[in-house]
């Protein structure tokens, strides 16, 4: 289990961790311990309000520095993957094609623009995080989207017999691993309604419609999922839970 914490930290983050073996047996519950790198996210971004409310920083600093943070603790991988995909997509090639272009360590253009277009309007959600309530609930963001894509992991049809994806997934114990993420799918979920019920439901529901977009997406476009559709589907769920705290906002309903 320890070296399985290990594992999860060195492949998906930057987080400092004793080194493992790359052996299958200290990845069996890797994916478990997936969520625990948003728990970190979460608690930085939290730590950098208390900060910035201290120090009067403006509401654009914030946002930059916010959408910073998960760029530094994961190293972007995850953004990474976001850009295989938006590559694939606007390819409107065969399956096999699209594959192959998810697997080109090269950056098109399409994924330039729809990067930018992503992390603009990311900045803009987080710039419009007033309150301490607003932190709190977006610190579980970062959690559920990484619960959410150890679900879909071990419950969705991969798209391809090997890469990144498989090596955490082939390994683990499927049983547990779902019966953990769903336990603490429930509790962090739990722990959002606790705070503030109306804005925790309305991003649990984009959550949830981003979770099923994402299984008729990566199956109709490449025949199931990879460490890539993985990473942009993680990129994509925090975005429209952001998106739902901001119109909540806005809206009056917190």
């Amino acid at each position: 289990m320890l070296n399985s914490l290990f594992s999860a930290l060195l492949m998906y983050s930057r987080i400092p961790a004793p080194p493992v073996a790359w052996e299958e047996k200290n990845r069996r519950y890797a994916l478990c311990w997936f969520p625990l790198i948003g728990a970190v996210i979460g608690s930085l971004l939290i730590g950098w309000f208390v900060l910035s409310c201290h120090f009067s920083v403006s509401g654009l600093l914030f946002g930059v520095i916010a959408v910073c943070i998960p760029v530094l603790i994961t190293g972007g991988i995850h953004l990474d993957g976001f850009c295989d995909v938006e590559d694939a997509r606007a390819s409107y090639a065969e399956k096999e094609r699209r594959l192959a272009i998810m697997s080109d360590p090269h950056i098109g253009s399409f994924a330039v623009i729809r990067l930018v277009l992503y992390l603009l309007v990311q900045t803009a959600c987080m710039a419009n995080l007033r309150t301490f309530r607003h932190i709190l609930l977006a610190g579980f963001i970062f959690c559920i989207s990484r619960t959410l894509s150890g679900l879909a992991a071990v419950t969705f049809r991969c798209a391809k017999k090997d890469g990144t994806l498989q090596d955490f997934v082939k390994p683990a114990h499927r049983r547990f691993t779902i019966i953990w993420l769903i336990c603490l799918l429930l509790s962090e979920c739990g722990g959002m309604i606790a705070i503030s019920p109306i804005p925790a439901l309305v991003s649990i529901l984009l959550a949830g419609a981003a979770f099923a977009y994402y299984r008729v997406f990566a199956y109709r476009t490449f025949g199931g999922i990879t460490g890539d559709t993985a990473g942009w589907f993680l990129q994509i769920c925090e975005l429209y839970m952001l998106l739902g705290l901001t119109a909540s906002e806005v809206t009056g309903w917190f």
